[in-house]
């Protein structure tokens, strides 16, 4: 077939050729023709060690030392990161989660609040270990001032691991940081293509590396490959909409937490008081119960000052408040949905103030 130009006249395709050429003032006919590029956004990583830092002497070896590889290597490794935001590392700490500290901590909580407040910045990057990743994501939750996306990943597999779950949660993660969908959802935990609120994720198996779930409710969104998408928004109170503040702390308090068993008594909760605690959790039977010579005693401290509250060791519901115990009466406080380890890192904060149980109720129904 004919070009249908073929035979018109000279002057006709001139003209047409200067429409596309005018039709946009300033630019060239290419210029026209092209799709304008969109500048991505800036994605800070900072990194704290962990699995995803690990290294192992085989490809096939289940022991291996956390903390290895630095934030360069890690993106160096993961170049496909970068189409997705301009990347920046940073080295916080290079430790296994199980050695997370108050400093970490705090040094994180500082150089959030840092760079979300800078204009250039979109959204943060953290890779962490998965052992206690979910009390620094709940940490950071109630302490970050910024609606900005804070994501944080981590891996089951060292990096040298025959079939690593850590390079794609990396991508995913930058994916879901620099996502503008993502702004607002408070700290958000990424893990083999699934998005959970630092509220509702907890670790639930030793090795899997489906070991992360949010099993009260549900997860935040996907994220497959780098396509994200968001299901609902976070559960309870959190970053920007947070009165907790860590400006200017440089300590704690101390809070223990302590499990309830069959036939226990009050000892390990006197040895916690005695070593300085300000507050106790009690990972409780059932509905957070505990035995009678162990609520004496718990009751006895709070009477004297002590925050004492009432988790479960079991692994999903709610802690009622005077459901099992006369909470009123004895001073206690009811975990709500918060396990043993999240009510701990909430006490905490809430402690850096003077409070009554009444207001410790009201902020583990809250957040």
């Amino acid at each position: 077939m004919r070009n249908q130009f073929e035979h018109r006249p000279a002057s006709l395709l001139g003209l047409i050729a200067l429409v596309l050429v005018v039709a946009v003032p300033g630019t060239t006919s290419a210029q026209a023709a092209a799709p304008a590029k969109t500048a991505l956004p800036t994605v800070v990583v900072l990194a704290t060690g962990g699995t995803i830092a690990g290294a192992a002497g085989s490809d096939v070896q289940a022991a291996y030392t956390s903390g290895q590889v630095g934030v360069q290597q890690l993106l160096a490794a993961v170049p496909q990161a970068k189409k997705l935001a301009v990347l920046r590392g940073e080295q916080i700490s290079n430790i296994g989660s199980q050695d997370m500290n108050d400093a970490v901590w705090l040094k994180l909580a500082t150089r959030i609040n840092e760079l979300t407040a800078q204009n250039d910045v979109a959204g943060v990057v953290i890779t962490h270990g998965t052992d206690t990743i979910e009390e620094t994501a709940y940490f950071l939750n109630l302490v970050v001032k910024s609606r900005k996306p804070v994501v944080l990943t981590a891996a089951m597999r060292p990096s040298t691991a025959l079939s690593a779950d850590g390079p794609l949660n990396f991508y995913n993660a930058v994916a879901v940081a620099a996502s503008k969908d993502a702004a607002g959802r408070g700290v958000l935990v990424v893990a083999n293509d699934w998005i959970h609120g630092a509220a509702s994720l907890t670790k639930t198996s030793t090795t899997a590396v489906q070991t992360f779930l949010s099993p009260l409710s549900g997860l935040i969104g996907t994220v497959a490959y780098g396509t994200v998408e968001f299901y609902r928004g976070p559960v309870g109170r959190h970053t920007a909409d947070s009165e907790f503040s860590v400006a200017g702390v440089t300590q704690l308090p101390r809070v223990d937490i302590v499990m309830a068993y069959e036939n226990m008594d009050g000892a390990l909760i006197d040895a916690a008081v005695a070593a300085g605690a300000k507050g106790i959790v009690v990972a409780g039977v059932g509905n957070g119960n505990l035995t009678e010579a162990a609520v004496k005693t718990l009751a006895k401290h709070a009477k004297n000052g002590v925050a004492c509250v009432r988790s479960s060791r079991v692994t999903t519901g709610v802690i009622g408040r005077n459901v099992e115990l006369d909470d009123d009466k004895l001073g206690f406080v009811a975990a709500m949905e918060h396990n043993p380890q999240k009510a701990r890192v909430l006490l905490r904060l809430a402690l850096l103030k003077q409070r009554n149980a009444a207001d410790l109720q009201r902020l583990f129904t809250q957040y």
